[in-house]
Parts: C-alpha cells; sequence; structure tokens
C-alpha cells in the first residue's frame, strides 16, 4: 500500500510556494525531489501531540504464555521507513540513493539479540528487554516488537519485529598544528552489528617522533546470541607511542542475566616526562603489559512471581588483574616507585535492582530512550601486592534513582580505601547527583533542566603528580585542558537547560541548549572553596527541518574565562554537546578499584 503523502498548504506558506513553483518544469521538480521530503499525512496530523514525551507501555497481558509460533524479522533501510508506520516508504531520490549505498543489518543479526525463541511461552519482560537491547544497539534508530493473534488460535502467538536501521558509516577529516587525520568509522559492517574504527594521523612536522600515526578498533559486539563482546585495538601516535589490546567479555547485559565474565591483555610502550629531585625534566620509557580476568553469577533470591522480584537478584563476582613493569624509572626518578608491578584480587558481593522507562526529548530528539531506575548496594573487597607489599582494599557503593513527579533523580555514594597495618591509604569519598525535570512549557516551548553535581574526596594519597584529580575535559570541564592544575579533592557542577521548540519557522525547530560547568579543586592549605574556581559557559542548538532529507545538525560555542595553559576569555566550537551529562546503571560487574577521577 502507497503511503497517503500530503502537500504543503497555506499553513506552511513558504514551502507551498516553493512546491507549486516546482510543479512548472521537470528541471524543479527533481530538484524539489532531491532537496526536500514529502511529509506522511499522519506525521502531520500527530504533531500536537509530540508536545508529550510519554510513551504508553504496551499491555501484553493477553498474550503472556502462548506459545510462540513465529518469529518475523524485517529490518529497513534507514531513509524514509518507519519501524512504527508500515506505510511509510522513501519517496524522493536523494532518500533512495541513500538505501542503495546502505547495507541493512542482517536478520540473523537482530536474532541474536532477542532473549527468547520459538516454540517457547510467552514472556512479556523478555520481549520488552529484548526490544530495548536492540534499540541499544548503534546501528539501530528504533525499533517495535508486537504479539501478532493468529486467527482461529488460541493457544499460540507470532512475533513481529520491525527494526530501523541508522546511517552507520562516517568519514571525517581534520587539518590543523600541521597535522591532518583521517578517520573511518563503521558501526554496522556489512549489516554483522560489527564495528571499527580507523584514524590515520600525518605530520609535516619533522620535530615529531613519527610523521604518521594510527587508532584502530575493531569489535565483534555479540557472537551467536551469547552476547560475548570482543575487541582489538592498536594505536601508534606521532609519539612512537604504541598500545595494543584484546577483549572478551560478557557483561551483565540485563538485568536476566545470570553468568558473566572476562579477560582482557594489553600491551604499552610509552613516553612519559618525569622529574628528578631538582625539578629538572627526563623523558622515561615505559614497556608494560597487563593482564585480567573475572567471572560473576548473579543469583534469583526473591522468587520469580512478580517483575520486581524478577529484576532483582544478589550478584557476587570475582576478579584477578596482574600489572608487569617490564622497564621502570631511576629511582630519583620515582621514589615512591608508583610505577611498579603489581598484583590485585578483588571480589563483590552486593544486591541490585534495576528496571528502565521510556522517555523521548533527552539527548535523543524525538527517539526514544531507555533510562534506567533502580537501586544498588555493594560491596567489595581483596589484596593488592605491590613493591613486595601486601594491602587490604575495602571499598562499597549504594545508590538509588527513580522517576518522580518532580522528574528523575539518581543519587550515588561511593566509597574505598587501602589499609596497610591498619592504616588507611590512598582513601575515596565521591558524591554524585544526577537529576532532570519534566518537560515543562513556556509559551510554544518545552523545556528541560539538568543538573550533575560531582564531589570526590581523596585522603591519604600518594604524594606523585599521577595520584591526583584534574579538571582536564572527560572527567572535568569539556574542552578544559588544566595539566599543571592537579589536587586532592575536587568539586564539579554541571547546569544544562534544553529546550525543544514545538512551532516551525519556516519549516525549522530550532532547539537551543545552554551549559554552564564550574569546578573546584584543592591546592595546598588552602580552604576547598577558597581556591579559583574554573567554568565554561556553553551555548548550542539542535536544528531540525521535517521537510529536509538531511533533518538534523548541532553546533555549539564555549567561553572559558581562564584556562591554566591557553590564557582567559577563550571561544571553542564544539568543545561539548547536548549529551555530555550522562546517568549510570545500577548493574554489578567486574570487581575493581573506586577510580580517582
Amino acid at each position: 500500500m502507497m503511503a497517503q503523502i500530503s502537500v504543503p498548504t497555506k499553513s506552511d506558506s513558504v514551502y507551498a510556494k516553493i512546491y507549486n513553483k516546482s510543479q512548472e518544469k521537470k528541471f524543479y521538480k527533481f530538484l524539489h525531489k532531491v532537496l526536500f521530503r514529502s511529509v506522511d499525512a499522519s506525521e502531520i496530523s500527530n504533531k500536537k501531540r509530540q508536545n508529550s514525551a510519554s510513551i504508553a507501555p504496551v499491555d501484553y497481558s493477553n498474550y503472556n504464555c502462548k506459545i510462540i509460533r513465529n518469529i518475523t524479522i524485517e529490518t529497513l533501510d534507514p531513509f524514509g521507513f518507519s519501524a512504527e508506520n508500515k506505510n511509510s516508504i522513501p519517496t524522493n531520490k536523494l532518500e533512495k540513493i541513500g538505501n542503495s549505498l546502505h547495507i541493512k543489518t542482517k536478520n540473523w543479526t537482530i536474532r541474536n539479540l532477542l532473549l527468547f525463541n520459538k516454540n517457547e511461552e510467552l514472556d512479556s519482560l523478555l520481549l520488552k528487554e529484548s526490544e530495548r537491547l536492540i534499540r541499544g544497539q548503534r546501528y539501530v534508530r528504533s525499533v517495535k516488537i508486537l504479539p501478532v493473534a493468529i486467527p482461529n488460535c488460541k493457544d499460540s502467538i507470532d512475533v513481529s519485529i520491525r527494526v530501523l536501521d541508522t546511517w552507520s558509516a562516517a568519514i571525517t577529516g581534520a587539518y590543523a598544528n600541521n597535522v591532518s587525520n583521517f578517520d573511518i568509522n563503521e558501526r554496522n559492517f556489512i549489516g554483522l552489528g560489527h564495528e571499527f574504527d580507523i584514524n590515520y594521523l600525518k605530520s609535516l612536522d619533522n620535530s615529531t617522533a613519527n610523521n604518521y600515526g594510527y587508532d584502530s578498533k575493531y569489535t565483534i559486539p555479540n557472537v551467536l546470541n551469547t552476547f560475548i563482546n570482543t575487541s582489538v585495538a592498536s594505536k601508534k601516535d606521532l609519539n612512537n607511542n604504541t598500545y595494543k589490546s584484546i577483549k572478551v567479555d560478557r557483561p551483565f547485559f540485563s538485568t536476566f542475566t545470570h553468568w558473566a565474565g572476562g579477560m582482557y591483555f594489553d600491551y604499552k610502550s610509552f613516553n612519559q616526562t618525569l622529574f628528578d629531585q631538582n625539578l629538572i625534566a627526563v623523558t622515561q620509557n615505559f614497556n608494560t603489559n597487563s593482564y585480567s580476568f573475572w567471572g560473576g553469577h548473579s543469583f534469583n533470591v526473591f522468587g520469580r512471581k512478580s517483575e520486581i522480584s524478577r529484576t532483582s537478584h544478589l550478584v557476587v563476582t570475582a576478579g584477578f588483574t596482574n600489572s608487569n613493569y617490564q622497564t621502570k624509572p631511576d629511582i630519583t626518578l620515582d621514589p615512591l616507585q608508583y610505577f611498579s608491578s603489581s598484583k590485585l584480587a578483588l571480589s563483590t558481593i552486593g544486591i541490585s535492582t534495576q528496571k528502565f522507562y521510556q522517555d523521548k526529548y533527552l539527548f535523543r530528539f524525538g527517539n526514544v530512550e531507555d533510562i534506567p531506575y533502580g537501586k544498588v548496594i555493594s560491596f567489595t573487597g581483596g589484596f593488592e601486592n605491590k613493591n613486595t607489599i601486601n594491602r587490604a582494599y575495602f571499598g562499597g557503593r549504594i545508590a538509588y534513582g527513580n522517576y518522580f513527579n518532580f522528574g528523575y533523580l539518581q543519587g550515588n555514594f561511593e566509597a574505598g580505601s587501602f589499609f596497610n597495618n591498619g592504616k588507611s591509604e590512598q582513601s575515596l569519598f565521591k558524591f554524585e547527583l544526577n537529576y532532570f525535570t519534566n518537560l515543562f512549557p513556556i509559551g510554544s516551548w518545552k523545556f528541560r533542566q539538568f543538573f550533575k553535581p560531582v564531589l570526590v574526596l581523596g585522603t591519604n594519597r600518594i604524594n606523585t603528580t599521577q595520584d591526583r584529580l584534574n579538571l582536564i575535559d572527560v572527567n572535568g570541564i569539556p574542552g578544559f585542558n588544566s595539566a599543571p592544575l592537579t589536587g586532592t579533592k575536587k568539586f564539579l557542577a554541571t547546569f544544562q537547560t534544553q529546550s525543544y521548540n514545538q512551532k516551525e519557522w519556516f519549516g525549522f525547530n530550532f532547539s537551543p541548549y545552554i551549559n554552564f560547568t564550574l569546578g573546584f579543586l584543592d591546592q595546598g592549605d588552602h580552604i576547598f572553596f577558597s581556591n579559583k574556581m574554573y567554568s565554561q559557559i556553553g551555548i548550542g542548538v539542535l536544528v531540525n527541518n521535517n521537510y529536509l532529507v538531511f533533518n538534523s545538525f548541532q553546533l555549539s560555542f564555549s567561553y572559558y574565562p581562564s584556562l591554566p595553559i591557553e590564557g582567559s576569555n577563550i571561544i571553542k566550537t564544539n568543545a561539548f554537546q547536548n549529551n555530555n551529562i550522562e546517568f549510570r546503571d545500577f548493574q554489578i560487574g567486574q570487581p575493581a578499584l573506586i577510580p580517582y577521577q
């Protein structure tokens, strides 16, 4: 059946004129088809309902316990199709050209992500969880799984799965400071769900150790429905630093997972600048390798009668890590022997509850997103052997998150410390909140407010720059370079106001956002908040147009009043994005030290 297509009306006066003009000559008509897409009538009629981000849950109660007779899977090219609307098809040449260049996801790639099979009783929780797992793949834009009733059959059911692909390949390049780079990224190699990323660097500056470099990684995210992820990575930079790694891992990918584990190996050869007692810089070469392995089991100790009992588990994990320094710096450069081989054995026990609710208009404009909520309490203990010294380690985590009338709120507290002869060493306390409001209207606009404060307190840390906090980019202020600025305590707070414009301006929807991040580091004996505050103020906008084929792009600018290296009043472009604020899940995984960052 062909889709019902609407022509722009008087309310879309500009596009109506363009459309009418395009019908006068064949060339204009061709040009219009290339640049503009027709709009499904149902899409127009549903515009007002898009003001609400709430998603009504599908009721599977009438199908529970019925035998699954058949499972049909249909994967769709990214342009012009819809997972929800079977009548939506590509209507212009550019969409069709784009689809012809795209390799659709293989049906068995999707089948490998399912938690249910043919000839089994339909379990609504496993069906919904399978939909979430598919939606979480980087090559999927949206998915719809629906039971299909069989006429004159009361005890069996069919299951229909429609998956809308996203465009998975990207080729980018840049040139700055006599260095050019060329990057190829593919998130769904020939429809298998495999990922690879190859970044090639070329230097025109003879002062670098190498005139070329590369950074490559290949990942197989799911092997034969085992959810075992395998990745191989290799990197060589312009300073002749080399990194190689291989990882095989099966995480607790779902609350219904009972077994998890993995192994990891890496090799590094790199140069690092250290300082002697006279503060003279010395370049030191390091060669290291490390390996680790872990395993865990999730026990269903609360029964299987209700959804809350099936999504709550007692989890026990154990792991071992061996780090080996084949070359070490001279004792004058590392008097505390921080760069030394070590062995670490850890085990974690805890109780975890996790579920998800669906929402829209958060980080992926208009697409369904799965928001975790639940609680976890866990304890980690073990021993480290380093420099012939054995130390015990104890740590723990308590987290809770839920969706309230005033919005979504998640709190997380972690603490950990080594103990040597009864004295605590390298202790850490971390407090973190994640909050965002419901969509709230101001005129024709919708808004969300995000807020994320983080407080990290370190005590009895080792007196070396390697055991210090900073405000650099990922773990600090986006786009911030604070290499000379370190401390043992840190406070960060991020505020972000995200808007969603529900009215069109010549067919365009603008969704501006404002981001403000501030950070403190303790320095010496100063009182914590009496130190200098560093900050970043950013503005950005998501631009969407329902008439254009490529209908979404993003721009952002950041202002830095003061940077330790680069000076004052610095402006950078695209230093942050509107999804820099992330929230954690409530799963228990590989046992590890609480990261001091």
